[in-house]
């Protein structure tokens, strides 16, 4: 796993997939969370929009950016 975070478009990406897989499909959960799936239905990774108001600064600035 692994976190990708994107300040200037303020998103964090979980990446749960190691294989970098592309995702098949992309589920949106809410307006701030969408999650990718492969093309067996797995969750792949989750994409979190408007990231800093909702996670921990300290992950935050820990993050992959992008």
């Amino acid at each position: 796993m692994k976190l990708e975070y994107d300040k200037d478009v303020d998103a964090a990406y979980v990446c749960l997939d190691a294989k970098n897989i592309k995702s098949t499909k992309t589920i949106e959960i809410n307006e701030n969370i969408l999650l990718d799936l492969d093309e067996d239905g797995k969750i792949m990774g989750i994409e979190i929009l408007n990231a800093s108001k909702v996670l921990n600064k300290r992950l935050l600035s820990e993050a992959m950016t992008v």
